[in-house]
Order: structure tokens, then C-alpha cells, then sequence
């Protein structure tokens, strides 16, 4: 799919569990940046790809399906990106119904759950997705959307 296939290419960005938190927990793990700076970030970011982006953030599981549901059937979804939080490490029902998407998803977290605790080590979305950006805070939201971009050929 390329750019002049779409009506208004949209990223769907979505963020799991506590990332709300995020300014106020643990600073030295995730940052001093709130979500707010982070999707202001993913804005400039997405509109400087071509794409606008839909920056969500739920706490319920059976949400961030439903979102992942309705992308699949959204017109003009080129791709999603997904923080998944603590749902990373426990979620099949997020696997599949990432698995159900025919655009790119890329995986990005903040810290680089690899280097963490043992239990951090498994990522059910990982296996969904084309790519994963770890370990460079909010940075990796920005090279998850030029990674998308350099998918599509934007």
C-alpha cells in the first residue's frame, strides 16, 4: 500500500496501562516526559511522514482490543503503533487481534524490557509485529512512525 492509495493516512498510536503515569512514575526508568509531550511528539512527527495520528491511551484491556478491532476495519489506517505497557507481557487477546490487521504494527516501549526484570522478557505483541523500538524513551514513538513510513514508501 503506498500513500496515493489512502484517503488521509492515519497512524493509530496506542498506549496501555499506567503510561498516563508517565512523568510521575519511576522518572529513571521511563522519563520526565508525560504523555501529552509524547503525543505532541508523535504528531510532529506523524504530519512531517504525511500521516496524521490518532494517539490513544486506555487502562482496560477490552479497550485497547476494541481499538485494534475498528482499525481493522477503518478506512485509511496505514499503520498501528502499540505500547502495550504491562499488557505486553500478559495480553493473547491483544496478540490476536493485532494478528487480524493487514497494515504494519510496531511495537515501542520506553525502557528496554529485555534488560529488566525476567518477567518483562516476553512480549506477546513482538510476534504481531514488523518491528520493535526499545530503549530510547520517547524516541522510539518517532522511529516506530519513520519505520512506518519507510514501510508504505511515504
Amino acid at each position: 500500500m503506498t500513500k496515493t492509495d489512502m484517503i488521509e493516512p492515519k497512524l493509530l498510536i496506542l498506549n496501555g496501562p499506567n503510561l498516563n503515569m508517565l512523568g510521575r512514575r519511576d522518572p529513571a526508568i521511563y522519563g520526565h516526559e508525560t504523555l501529552e509531550d509524547i503525543k505532541a511528539l508523535c504528531e510532529k512527527a506523524a504530519a512531517a511522514e504525511g500521516f496524521t495520528a490518532d494517539f490513544r491511551q486506555s487502562n482496560h484491556e477490552g479497550t485497547l482490543v476494541d481499538w485494534i478491532q475498528e482499525a481493522a476495519d477503518t478506512e485509511g489506517i496505514a499503520g498501528v503503533i502499540i505500547n502495550a505497557g504491562a499488557y505486553t507481557h500478559t495480553s493473547v487477546a491483544i496478540h490476536d487481534a493485532l494478528e487480524i490487521l493487514h497494515v504494519p504494527v510496531i511495537e515501542v516501549h520506553l525502557s528496554n524490557p529485555k534488560k529488566r526484570e525476567s518477567f518483562r522478557h516476553v512480549s506477546y505483541v513482538e510476534p504481531v509485529a514488523k518491528a520493535v523500538f526499545a530503549g530510547r524513551g520517547a524516541k522510539s514513538y518517532v522511529l516506530a512512525i519513520e519505520d512506518v513510513a519507510r514501510m508504505l514508501s511515504f
